[in-house]
């Protein structure tokens, strides 16, 4: 039996999880929980949009991918990555430049390759809701960022009524036809007046996806990951503690675009927080830590272990405290103070392996207990200067220190060479740095006449460099592609030389909308971003294969430069019906447009998402009838990154439709995606390293073909 199908489940557990939706509603003594009052620990921008349980739970049918599930907002996209792992852009500015946090806390990458990254630790299947911001942020979401923000939400505790039992959740389970994949999840909360305890544990795994038409399969596509969390409520006097605590296991998952294969992945953490609410203001404090095991290899579409293969280990550790506290100073004007301890620790080796020249006879030591400690402060002046106007001004500052240890090749033999006399100069170099990060941020919110809101942002935000941008040391061809999330195939050398970036962003937005018999709605975003000293690459040398012939694949190193982002976005909704049982048929538009220029160079700017728009047709009988007809296209990328070989991809347009009944809480869902099969290159997917092992041929990473996807839910 191969490593793959050892791994396969039984049907059995396929049963249970499509069987476990139909289990019977739990009795209740209390049919409703209490609802707990808002603690005010932050603005809250008009432009941040909400993707809900509601329409996540439609879209965990589909995708298994927690940042998949907002690239229908426009500006956002992703890159990609694994079938759960794809990497969010926002507004051209990718995952390590976007403020992602969730349940308040920001989780660090613990891989070369970004195969764990925050949203990874999530699963659709259970958010509660995700809050998107694309615009201007205020230094209250968060700092060492230059791009948007990601808030990602699981539901707060619930609580019963006085003397009374709260026992409430859902179970759900899906099938995807394409890659034979499927899933579960089940939220179940037992709850009294003041106590309150929430199970959340979801499991989801698929084969490799065929692309679409022609396309035949994609390899290195498969995954697997179950999560478990339990959370315990404390209602009080003094307000709400919360701890929360959880355990990810994600025994494999192939990287179409990448060298190497996620072969384990084994997190826990703990949060506690608690909510105050008092005469003179509100106060949030969140303490966290996780702990992080990775290991990469190859799985059998990239030639397996049979001879050892390349393991490549990893462990990290992040801990750290947010305090927020909000104090109404006036009926006009808020106040906001904040203070944020992140501490992130990371060691990365890669063993030897037994009779290899080139991987031996030591272990590689990439990152040799590295950290990255920043503290920040900020503060904030919210003023609602009448019921139409508001602004909020803040101010931020964030410290972070960095180091690591001394780091060693393989060995000392000539095929080594290259990684001896760089691990010689980087262990003789000064590896200890400081960076003093201030930012800050204007926004404004004016509701101009009846329908009409104008909102305008501006900010100037400062990011250090990861770990991996500073740090990454190996100039051997295999060392150096080991090293990158970018999906391109080529090979990356850390600079102990970056300074941080720095970005200054201006965003505007008009919204209209309007109707009484026919609700409506148009808005329009500009925006314009430009970043001194932008982390970028310089060419350093082109790479070889082992018998010495040029691979195609270039070796790059981190350097800073000058980026400059426009664009614009779009978006609407018309309600064309109503009925009296409260349904109703909306039809909704999207666009989004933006350009990436590399101002050291004059180039083109790596992973910039080209035109795109959707149009959706949805429908809600009020009766628990519920339909969708959704075609989304994009436009050919002819804009590419020459420096990294970036390929060019056609534009394409996909057809997506599907439909549901509710009952009693009970959900069933039928939905195709790619209605048409339609066979298509992923504009920002890199290139297909897991075919070209198999067939010899590079091409871009094809996108999914037709999928049938069914969807079972009960709610009690």
């Amino acid at each position: 039996m191969t490593m793959f199908d050892a791994r396969r489940p039984v049907a059995a557990l396929r049963l249970a999880l499509i069987c476990g939706a139909t289990l019977p509603a739990l009795p209740a003594m209390a049919q409703d929980a209490t609802a707990l009052p808002p603690v005010e620990i932050g603005s809250d921008p008009a432009s941040a949009q909400t993707v809900d349980r509601d329409t996540l739970a439609r879209d965990s049918a589909t995708s298994s991918d927690t940042a998949e599930t907002i690239t229908r907002i426009p500006g956002v996209s992703a890159y990609g990555a694994g079938g759960v792992s794809s990497l969010p852009t926002i507004r051209g500015l990718d995952n390590g430049r976007v403020s992602i946090l969730v349940d308040g806390v920001k989780i660090d990458e613990v891989c070369p390759n970004n195969m764990n990254p925050p949203l990874s630790y999530t699963d659709p299947q259970t958010v509660e809701s995700i809050s998107v911001l694309t615009g201007v942020t205020p230094v209250s979401m968060g700092g060492d960022t230059i791009g948007g923000a990601i808030s990602v939400n699981t539901a707060d505790p619930k609580f019963a009524g006085p003397e009374a039992t709260l026992v409430t959740g859902r179970v759900s389970a899906f099938y995807r036809s394409n890659g034979d994949a499927f899933g579960g999840a089940a939220n179940v909360t037992v709850a009294t007046d003041s106590l309150s305890l929430t199970y959340d544990g979801s499991y989801t795994q698929s084969d490799n996806y065929d692309g679409g038409g022609d396309a035949g399969v994609v390899r290195s596509t498969e995954y697997a990951k179950t999560d478990h969390s339990l959370t315990l409520g404390a209602l009080t006097g003094a307000g709400l503690f919360t701890l929360r605590g959880g355990i990810q296991r994600a025994p494999y998952e192939g990287f179409p675009n990448q060298h190497m294969d996620m072969t384990d992945n084994q997190s826990w953490f703990l949060n506690g927080r608690y909510q105050g609410y008092f005469g003179w203001g509100d106060v949030d404090f969140t303490a966290h830590y996780r702990d992080t095991d990775h290991e990469m290899n190859f799985l059998a579409d990239k030639g397996g272990i049979a001879d050892g293969g390349m393991p490549m280990l990893g462990e990290g550790h992040t801990a750290g405290y947010r305090l927020a506290v909000s104090i109404p100073v006036s009926s006009r004007d808020t106040v906001r103070f904040g203070s944020e301890l992140h501490h992130q620790w990371l060691n990365e080796w890669w063993p030897p392996v037994a009779g290899s020249m080139m991987m031996g006879p030591n272990t590689f030591i990439n990152i040799n207990a590295a950290n990255r400690d920043r503290l920040g402060t900020y503060a904030e002046w919210e003023a609602q200067w009448s019921d139409t106007v508001k602004t909020t001004i803040g101010i931020r500052n964030d410290q972070v220190w960095m180091n690591t240890g001394d780091v060693a090749p393989y060995g000392t033999g000539m095929m080594q060479m290259a990684d001896v006399a760089a691990a010689a100069a980087f262990n003789a170099a000064d590896r200890d740095r400081h960076d003093s990060n201030w930012s800050g941020s204007a926004m404004l919110d004016w509701e101009a006449a009846q329908g009409v809101a104008f909102e305008l942002g501006y900010a100037h935000k400062v990011r250090s460099p990861n770990l991996y941008e500073r740090y990454s040391w190996g100039r051997g061809a295999m060392a150096s592609q080991m090293i990158g999330w970018f999906g391109d195939g080529n090979g990356y050398v850390g600079n102990l030389n970056l300074t941080s970036e720095s970005a200054d962003t201006v965003s505007a937005a008009v919204t209209f909308s309007g109707g009484v018999e026919t609700p409506w709605s148009l808005r329009i975003s500009p925006w314009y971003t430009h970043v001194d000293d932008y982390i970028d690459v310089v060419k350093i040398a082109d790479l070889t294969d082992m018998m010495g012939m040029p691979s195609g694949f270039v070796q790059l190193q981190f350097t800073n430069g000058e980026a400059r982002f426009y664009g614009v976005d779009l978006s609407g909704a018309v309600e064309l019906l109503r009925n009296d049982a409260g349904g109703h048929l909306r039809v909704e538009a999207a666009a989004s447009w933006l350009q990436g220029d590399n101002l050291a160079d004059d180039a083109p700017l790596y992973h910039q998402m080209p035109f795109n728009a959707s149009l959706g047709l949805h429908y809600m009988s009020g009766t628990g009838f519920d339909g969708h007809v959704e075609i989304e296209g994009v436009a050919d990328k002819t804009r590419v990154d020459a420096t990294r070989n970036e390929p060019q991809t056609d534009g394409y347009v996909l057809a997506n439709i599907g439909a549901g009944y509710t009952i009693s809480g009970f959900r069933i869902g039928v939905d195709v995606s790619n209605l048409f099969d339609k066979e298509y290159a992923l504009p920002l997917g890199g290139v297909s390293l897991g075919d070209r092992r198999a067939t010899g041929v590079l091409r871009p990473v094809p996108g999914r073909g037709r999928s049938f996807n069914v969807s079972l839910s009960k709610s009690f």
